[in-house]
């Protein structure tokens, strides 16, 4: 792609419509601020569009478009997006700041994820149930809710697109797709690929906007189901706008996740966990281990290797294989993360490393933030409790098992936790007891297409991946049928 901005166009029916002067947003590059595109801010009529599209192509190809064409279309297009992932994670990185051996990994994770649920797709089936009644027969079947909503948000959009479309279009759904206007061009790239790869006009559409799109898609009767990842306010903006007509929602939302070193652990093991599971892609993902519970007999060895490995991170250009760690996405994702690290020092919070706003030689514009590391934050803290959504790591001592567990379930989140010790038992006891939707052993930030991925409390509700994924595009139907030549008059006295 040219490095001059180009019109990022929706898909909508199979046209591509161009971008509207007046209704035009700008896209910026994190690394240097510049302009690199424009995409349409959707008026309300192009979003009805899109779901009309999306319900015609329901109605009259893809509702009787049987499972085993659907896988076929899914890998074709799995086939594509390897082909194609290293120009796509070549767009994402410069949409969205993340090094480019992620969002290069990100679109070949993505293609295992069409290929995991295609192969779900000719497996829906429904039960035989037997009744009290000997010639009542009764069965059910397993079919799409129609047309779904899915909106991605801007630190991993190709992923994300994945964990919703692919489960979508193996359960039969039509869908319209809406990126985050901070970084869609990845979303808007494969287009091209949908087309080659076979499927019909208005199975999958894509439009780009803000806030208003958003609400126009979200408030559609026609909808079948809304897959929203994203902030917890807009999520509970959605949750409320969808009750209107009852539409069924998947909230993928933020996290407070803590990552619990006991002291048994493998430190050199947990200290590589600790500031991968922070500072990797800059500490924006949902998934982020951004407490560091540490048993108070290691806490200061913890701290000073883990401080270190921070001040060692080169931070540059995404690109650039020897860059560490890229540019926050936006100058407002990087106001909002100096502004807490501000605060959270004006509350007496001790800064261990880090906290500033570099410059990297060339790259002065760039919305970079250095890897922040403060200890001893009390639990009750707005840093300990509050997502930042960027590299800082709040680091919090125990002094046992149950004081771990306790600190860990305080928050309103519940989205994953990571537990390192050797201790077998206790690595189980403490996963049983930790409230939310995912639990790493000895590990973080591990993701497999066949793991089912979710959150509880205000990390969301309903699960992404695994095959619990393809239940949220599905529906229940009960068919009951009497075999009987009896006539059931109800209505009739018996004497």
């Amino acid at each position: 792609m040219a490095d001059s901005p180009y019109e990022a166009r929706m898909l909508i029916g199979g046209a591509r419509p161009p971008v509207d002067e007046d209704r035009a947003i700008d896209v910026h590059s994190p690394l240097t601020g510049a302009r690199i595109a424009v995409i349409s801010d959707a008026s309300a009529g192009q979003v009805h569009d899109a779901v009309g599209a999306a319900q015609a192509a329901y109605d009259e190809t893809w509702r009787t478009t049987n499972g085993a064409e659907r896988a076929q279309l899914m890998h074709r297009f799995a086939d594509l997006l390897d082909e194609h992932a290293t120009a796509i994670g070549e767009l994402e990185s410069r949409d969205n700041g993340k090094l480019v051996r992620e969002t290069t990994s990100q679109a070949r994770f993505a293609a295992r994820n069409y290929r995991f649920f295609a192969g779900l797709a000719d497996k829906l089936h429904g039960r035989t149930i037997p009744l009290d009644q000997w010639e009542t027969f009764d069965y059910t079947t397993r079919e799409s809710v129609g047309v779904a909503a899915l909106i991605t948000a801007w630190n991993s959009p190709m992923q994300l697109l994945a964990n919703k479309l692919a489960p979508a279009l193996a359960a039969g759904c039509t869908t319209v797709v809406k990126p985050s206007e901070v970084a869609p061009l990845s979303t808007v790239y494969i287009a091209e690929l949908l087309e080659e790869a076979g499927f019909p006009p208005g199975v999958v559409n894509i439009v780009t906007g803000g806030p208003a799109a958003g609400e126009a898609l979200v408030t559609d009767p026609r909808l079948g189901r809304i897959s929203f990842t994203g902030s917890v306010p807009v999520g509970q903006q959605i949750a409320r706008l969808a009750a209107q007509n009852l539409t069924p929602v998947t909230l993928e939302l933020g996290g407070k996740s803590a990552n619990i070193v006991f002291e048994d652990a493998d430190l050199d093991r947990a200290v590589v966990g600790a500031v991968a599971g922070i500072f990797a892609a800059g500490g924006q993902t949902c998934i982020a281990g951004s407490r560091l519970l540490v048993h108070e007999s290691i806490a200061q060895e913890i701290e000073q290797r883990v401080s270190r490995r921070a001040g060692e991170i080169v931070l540059g250009d995404p690109t650039d294989a020897a860059t560490n760690l890229g540019p926050v996405a936006s100058k407002a994702q990087q106001d909002r993360i100096t502004a807490m690290i501000a605060a959270a020092r004006e509350s007496g919070a001790r800064l261990a490393s880090g906290g500033g706003t570099p410059r990297p030689p060339g790259l002065a514009d760039g919305y970079f933030v250095e890897p922040t590391v403060f200890a001893d934050v009390p639990p009750d803290s707005q840093l300990a409790n509050e997502e930042v959504f960027g590299p800082v790591l709040a680091m919090t001592t125990f002094a046992d098992e149950q004081e771990a567990i306790r600190i860990a379930n305080g928050t309103r989140f519940g989205l994953a936790a990571g537990i390192w010790t050797q201790d077998l038992s206790r690595a189980h006891r403490v996963a049983r007891e930790l409230v939310c939707g995912t639990v790493w052993v000895n590990t973080y930030r591990q993701s497999a297409a066949q793991a089912p991925f979710g959150g509880v409390k205000l990390s969301g509700y309903g699960r992404e991946r695994g095959v619990e994924a393809i239940d949220e595009y599905l529906r229940t139907k009960n068919v009951l049928i009497d075999l009987s030549d009896e006539v059931r008059d109800p209505f009739q006295i018996k004497t």
